[in-house]
């Protein structure tokens, strides 16, 4: 699968999930998953939010063995995530990296209470959400009536910079035409996935 097919596969997924259509029964039978079980050929790492309502297989309509998903709070790429993207682009072949933002993410969110309100969080939180600080910084100077919305944006927009231009691994790939990687928002609201490339 290209690139492009990759990214079209989970555009027409998306367009089945808003249309309310199932899926299709071949892609979670037992055979599917007896298959599956010897080895794994996804076609797309998707780099996404824990959030319980973000679930990437059904907004994109795919079954087991088709995404090789990297989640935390607020998508944020840090040294397992980066290991694990690198692994399914130069291990598992796999032709896209999508990076998944959504509406009212709860991460970002915090970053703006860090931001705006000199807010602090107990524990780890506030470490999680240190690298999302410059994107909610970039957003504030844009002066949007949505702070939150636009620093969702921004994080995935600074993460699809890093990987593109940063990481050695990847940009390798993306020079031989064999690697795509975009980024792309989810409404919790309408169920539409907007790609941002």
């Amino acid at each position: 699968m290209t690139p492009d097919q990759a990214l079209d596969a989970l555009k027409q997924g998306n367009a089945d999930f808003l249309a309310g259509k199932s899926l299709k029964a071949d892609l979670i039978a037992p055979e599917r998953r007896i298959a599956q079980a010897t080895a794994q050929e996804p076609f797309c790492v998707l780099v996404g939010c824990s959030d319980s309502r973000v679930s990437p297989e059904l907004l994109f309509g795919r079954g087991l063995g088709e995404l090789f998903i990297v989640r935390n709070a607020g998508n944020v790429v840090d040294l397992a995530a980066m290991g694990s993207i690198e692994y399914g682009v130069t291990v598992l072949n796999v032709p896209l990296v999508v990076v998944l933002g959504h509406q009212s993410c709860g991460a970002v969110a915090a970053a703006v209470e860090v931001v705006e309100r000199d807010a602090s969080f107990p524990g780890s939180i506030g470490q999680m959400i240190e690298p999302i600080l410059p994107a909610v910084l970039r957003a504030k100077r844009r002066e949007s009536d949505n702070l939150l919305d636009e620093s969702v944006r921004e994080n995935v927009k600074r993460i699809v910079d890093r990987l593109r231009h940063t990481e050695e691994l990847l940009v390798k790939r993306l020079e031989t035409g064999a690697l795509r990687i975009v980024g792309a928002y989810y409404s919790l609201h309408s169920g539409k996935v907007e790609f941002m490339d």
